[in-house]
């Protein structure tokens, strides 16, 4: 099993403490998003590997060494200012701490995510590759791989369309794109990959799940399946996440879609809880995840 910490929320950014509780005491429960009364009950004895997803390391760092499993970092760092990313933690110290990190573990499992890419007036192509350009020359020789992706249309990017204010991105302006951010990668030694789109594969990005097959096993020495529910090729992940806990507030966010419901979320968050969010109650139905 690998578990994803997190697809649904910025587990280490805001819940880092929890996590290592949970850690320490040997196992989580993850409520089912869909189904409220099932809970998964989670033994890190049966975690093969772990991968972060966060926009700020800077809690969990500290705790590293506790943490006897394979690790891999997906760390998001975009351009956007706080019209867009409203509580993101200053990026120069994240930058600062991505460098650190990079003398903890092996910078071959420290991915870097310039995602999502939307085009509006303030965020034009050239500012885009002139942010881009900046953030490969700050990571390098510390960072080797960077993932791009485009904009998705999810329910809370168009609520929030007033703030975004994002156009359609042309072929012509992702052909700009592509070729100036391949161009910068090579130059500052990294590798650029998309997820699912195939079309950049011809100015040179690799075409690759966040997380592969290969990767897997070179992790875990083991073989996983593809995920069968989702269009990339990762190998299926188990997210100990919950929707609506995100404190980032990004106008972009897929798992955030109620701000009033995350600020509810977080007021029930109790570091000392098996749960996220919240305790078990009575009549809920636990189950061991193998």
């Amino acid at each position: 099993m690998i578990l994803n910490v997190s697809g649904r929320t910025d587990i280490v950014a805001f819940y880092s403490k929890w996590f290592i509780n949970r850690y320490k005491i040997g196992y989580v429960d993850v409520r089912n998003p869909f189904y409220p009364q099932n809970i998964s009950r989670i033994y890190f004895k049966d975690v093969d590997a772990i991968l972060f997803c966060t926009k700020n390391p800077i809690p969990i760092i500290p705790y590293l060494k506790i943490i006897d499993k394979p690790i891999v970092f997906h760390i998001t760092i975009t351009p956007y200012h706080k019209d867009i990313e409203e509580n993101v933690y200053n990026k120069k110290k994240i930058i600062n701490s991505i460098k650190k990190l990079a003398k903890i573990i092996d910078n071959n499992y420290i991915y870097i995510r310039y995602d999502p890419i939307f085009i509006n007036e303030k965020y034009n192509i050239d500012y885009h590759i002139k942010a881009f350009n900046k953030l490969c020359m700050l990571l390098n020789n510390y960072v080797k791989h960077i993932i791009i992706s485009f904009i998705d249309e999810y329910k809370n990017v168009k609520l929030n369309y007033k703030y975004l204010k994002y156009k359609k991105i042309t072929k012509q302006e992702i052909h700009i794109l592509a070729k100036n951010f391949a161009e910068i990668a090579k130059k500052n030694n990294m590798s650029i990959q998309t997820c699912c789109e195939d079309e950049l594969k011809e100015y040179g990005f690799i075409t690759n799940a966040c997380m592969s097959q290969e990767l897997a096993y070179q992790l875990t020495n083991k073989k996983y399946k593809k995920w069968k529910s989702r269009p990339c090729n990762c190998v299926e992940l188990v997210d100990i996440g919950a929707y609506n806990t995100c404190k980032h507030f990004c106008k972009y966010c897929y798992a955030n879609y109620d701000e009033k419901k995350v600020k509810e979320n977080v007021a029930k968050h109790d570091p000392n809880s098996s749960l996220l969010i919240g305790k078990l109650n009575k009549d809920d139905i636990i189950k061991v995840r193998k």
